[in-house]
């Protein structure tokens, strides 16, 4: 299908395009070359316009910084090794850059000093922590260092263990 010279300068396939779009089914050659015609066109490419359904949906884009967001919990408790039973995790959002510390015991006092020891000399105050309800995060003492640092103290829900093999 060849357009020919001196056609209107508007759509000069709107009746193809309309019959293509119909989805009436001719031959396989015709519908070949009415998607090729189409295609190829420049008035019939700009012709169309983009509809609600075409567009892609707009998220909103987070900027976030490498260790700005840290989410922190502790593992254990563990058989003891040289006087170690817990491990405190701490891990970036963003790179999935993972600090652990083992430690004695698992209270506000040793993420305190893990915090303002390790953490942050190391990569800066972050601007939040993600963790659970856990009572050695949400303390006073916690609280103090966190707003001493500007640091968002954020809450998720903890994950329930399930048992997957009953006894």
């Amino acid at each position: 299908m060849k357009v020919p010279p001196g056609a209107p300068s508007q759509c000069q396939h709107q009746s193809s395009q309309k019959v293509f779009d119909a989805g009436f089914l001719f031959g396989l050659q015709f519908i070949e070359d009415a998607y090729e015609l189409i295609k190829s066109c420049d008035a019939c490419q700009r012709q169309g316009k983009i509809s609600q359904r075409d567009e892609m949906p707009q998220n909103v884009i987070q900027v976030c910084e490498i260790f700005d967001v840290w989410g922190i919990d502790f593992m254990g408790p563990f058989p003891s090794s040289r006087g170690n039973k817990y491990i405190l995790v701490a891990v970036d959002y963003l790179s999935k850059w993972v600090e652990a510390k083992t430690l004695p015991t698992n209270d506000a006092r040793v993420v305190v000093k893990f915090l303002k020891s390790c953490f942050v000399p190391d990569f800066g105050a972050p601007r939040a922590i993600v963790n659970h309800r856990g009572t050695h995060f949400c303390n006073d003492k916690f609280a103090k260092v966190m707003s001493k640092y500007g640091v968002t103290h954020r809450l998720c829900r903890p994950l329930l263990t399930l048992k997957r093999f009953s006894s």
